[in-house]
């Protein structure tokens, strides 16, 4: 998934689309989450570069699979069909259509019934290190997309997570490309903090936020507890899929959150 303007938690926050399988899955999946916050860390994937956050808790119950109809396809195969399902959707933050959204949906609870990692909280050396967004059912529409000028004014650029295992700190990172008289880009950086709440969920604590520079905080002023809102990862995350290349968590509210391991490190760690 900076230092410069603290405010307290507020309610939170890695085409051609492919033909739908019908595949029944006899499985029942109970809701998890994403974004934390905690110190600035980064890293780059084949979508872009990353910081961290956790958050919600989410437990998966397999109900009597179908070794027939679900294993027949491996991870490897059912993460070929999710990518290309996220293709054109820009991480579904402004929205999916319902038919894709469902689509997504079952190709992540065919990878949760496959997860190699049961137990992640138990592995969290497996979670450390640089990851990128690429997929969220937080949105940002309607009144709150046209407050924040993500019409026409500015752009998201990536969502970045990186994650210090030993010191239980998270760091996550929103850029910006703001459009006007100057062009310029900056970032959202989200520091927090987590501990082992079960063997697959972490709890997740809002530490502190900036903004960088300092005019793009002068365009987010008047709406900036909007922005943390979106954004802010405090509450449980659960870990429901976790292999060498990504990860899938679902949160407290009921969120997804599909990220993508990065390869380089490109966000400088903030103390």
């Amino acid at each position: 998934m900076g230092t410069m303007l603290a405010q307290p938690p507020i309610p939170a926050f890695h085409a051609i689309p492919p033909m739908l399988r019908n595949r029944p899955t006899n499985m029942a999946v109970a809701p998890h989450s994403f974004l934390s916050a905690t110190h600035q860390w980064t890293q780059s994937t084949r979508f872009g570069q990353c910081p961290f956050g956790f958050r919600t808790t989410y437990t998966v119950r397999v109900a009597e699979q179908s070794s027939s109809l679900i294993g027949d396809e491996t991870p490897t195969e059912i993460k070929t069909e999710l990518y290309q399902a996220l293709e054109g959707i820009n991480r579904g933050i402004f929205g999916v259509p319902s038919a894709k959204k469902a689509e997504i949906e079952a190709l992540v609870k065919q990878l949760e019934s496959q997860n190699p990692t049961p137990d992640p909280i138990l592995h969290l050396e497996k979670m450390g290190g640089c990851w990128k967004l690429v997929y969220s059912t937080i949105t940002i529409l309607g009144s709150k997309r046209t407050k924040l000028g993500l019409r026409d004014f500015i752009s998201l650029g990536d969502f970045l997570q990186n994650i210090n295992v030993a010191e239980g700190q998270a760091v996550n990172v929103i850029k910006f490309d703001v459009r006007g008289l100057n062009l310029f880009n900056g970032r959202l950086t989200i520091e927090a903090s987590f501990k082992q709440a079960s063997k697959s969920r972490v709890d997740i604590k809002y530490d502190n936020s900036t903004i960088t520079p300092v005019q793009l905080m002068n365009v987010f002023r008047k709406n900036y507890h909007l922005l943390l809102g979106i954004f802010n990862p405090e509450g449980w995350l659960e870990i429901t899929y976790l292999d060498e290349t990504m990860r899938i968590g679902r949160d407290d509210k009921g969120n997804i959150f599909i990220l993508e391991r990065s390869n380089e490190n490109s966000l400088q760690v903030s103390s």
